[in-house]
């Protein structure tokens, strides 16, 4: 039987406010691949239904079949493309045979960036940081809690990626540099 060949994709998943917008925007500058992201139209999909992201995902919950479709749109997006950066929550589980990376930041650093991240504002506009706290636990409760109940897999188990790496005390350039020679040595195993 044949090997199969890997297809040049990265798909970055992560604590939210963890850096994965800002890796994936380093690695195009780097590699030059396009970046197809999850987050993106799921912020969209809320604004037009004109909820925030807090709300978005309790209507998700409810509509299992709605975050199905959001997730599948990764996997068809990957089928059709290669040289891409997937910025997705579930986008290694969306595309295994992706380099799998998250990223893990203490939840205070999280809530501070999340709280002055001028981008985030429409969809998760906060009060204050222990309202950003309360609001991105909850979203990453609720998000865990669905997607083990709706595909069965734990987005918390680390073994699911090729690359788990602490954002909390690396710039964004070192973040980047870490990815690209995980990737390196990925891509001739």
């Amino acid at each position: 039987m044949g090997r199969i060949e890997k297809k040049h994709i990265i798909t970055i998943a992560g604590d939210h406010a963890s850096g994965q917008g800002t890796l994936s925007n380093k690695l195009k500058e780097k590699l030059g691949y396009e970046i197809y992201r999850n987050g993106q139209y799921v912020r969209t999909l809320a604004k037009e239904n004109g909820m925030s992201i807090v709300e978005f995902q309790t209507y998700l919950n409810e509509h299992p079949s709605l975050d199905k479709e959001i997730e599948k749109s990764a996997t068809k997006y990957a089928n059709t493309h290669d040289n891409l950066i997937i910025d997705a929550k579930l986008g290694w589980f969306a595309v295994p045979l992706s380099f799998k990376v998250y990223l893990k930041v203490d939840i205070d650093v999280a809530v501070k960036r999340a709280f002055e991240d001028q981008a985030r504002k429409n969809t998760e506009p906060f009060a204050n940081l222990e309202e950003a706290k309360e609001k991105i636990l909850y979203r990453h409760k609720e998000e865990t809690k669905r997607w083990i109940e709706e595909y069965g897999i734990d987005r918390d188990n680390m073994s699911n990626y090729d690359l788990v790496l602490d954002t909390t005390k690396l710039t964004p350039e070192e973040v980047c540099d870490e990815v690209l020679k995980a990737y390196s040595v990925w891509l001739q195993n």
